[in-house]
């Protein structure tokens, strides 16, 4: 039976957070695992949106901050889905802060987190497929199916 397939935009979300005291440091620098734990559940949220089932996250890929986030500052995730396998789906996320009192908005990082869905009974299960629509889309589908191809060889070699 065919997967049913569904578009990027469905899924996509974009969510904002004010940097508290309790996500930084005594100098108020954001914790970069504060901003690990909030990407990752931004991520989470498009994984769960674009399957409708429980899923966990698999992986984490590498993640460089390019500029710190401080207290007071809004921290802006951006995530869609940018490939799906069988049972898994890669979910890329834009991390920006934005000073609110500037206005001035700068990249933080970006990163790819793979998801898995399971069914009732906490197995892997499949998913619905993906259809990228705009250019953006059809780069970041053909990106995420290479990023799988070099994991897949890894873990044979490793195995």
């Amino acid at each position: 039976m065919p997967r049913e397939s569904k578009t990027v935009e469905e899924s996509s979300t974009i969510t904002c957070r004010l940097m508290m005291p309790s996500d930084a440091n005594p100098s108020g620098n954001v914790y970069g695992g504060s901003i690990l734990k909030y990407m990752d559940e931004v991520a989470g949220i498009v994984a769960l949106r674009h399957s409708r089932m429980n899923v966990v996250t698999a992986s984490i890929a590498r993640m460089d901050f390019s500029n710190p986030v401080h207290i007071g500052d809004l921290l802006i995730l951006k995530a869609s889905v940018n490939y799906v396998g069988q049972t898994s789906m890669e979910v890329g996320v834009r991390i920006e802060s934005e000073d609110l009192r500037t206005g001035n908005v700068e990249h933080i990082g970006s990163s790819y987190l793979t998801f898995v869905a399971l069914d009732e009974e906490g197995k892997p299960t499949v998913i619905s497929g993906i259809t990228p629509r705009t250019n953006d889309e059809k780069r970041r589908y053909k990106d995420g199916a290479a990023r799988r191809e070099v994991k897949l060889k890894l873990l044979k070699r490793s195995s």
